[in-house]
């Protein structure tokens, strides 16, 4: 069996999909709408330790940026080799 002009007719049968579609604004479609439980709510308000954190960061922020902050390299390297080791 022979089989000629393979993909000759140049059809695409979205194209034809897409004229036959419905004239519908974008505007009347419907919105995306989130509803977050009463849970969730509760976990997104700011705690303590959330708080503390924040502080804590902001304290070691200002320390870099006054130059006062240094970093303990054999407490480092002994973090390094003991996360290694375990894994």
């Amino acid at each position: 069996m022979k089989i000629n002009n393979i993909n000759s007719m140049n059809v695409n049968p979205y194209k034809k999909n897409v004229n036959k579609l419905p004239n519908v604004e974008r505007s009347s479609a419907k919105a995306d709408k989130v509803e977050i439980s009463s849970a969730a709510q509760e976990l997104r308000q700011t705690s303590k330790v959330v708080t503390e954190r924040l502080d804590k960061v902001e304290a070691l922020r200002q320390q870099v940026q006054s130059g006062n902050y240094s970093v303990d390299a054999e407490a480092v390297a002994k973090s390094v080799l003991q996360y290694f080791s375990n894994n």
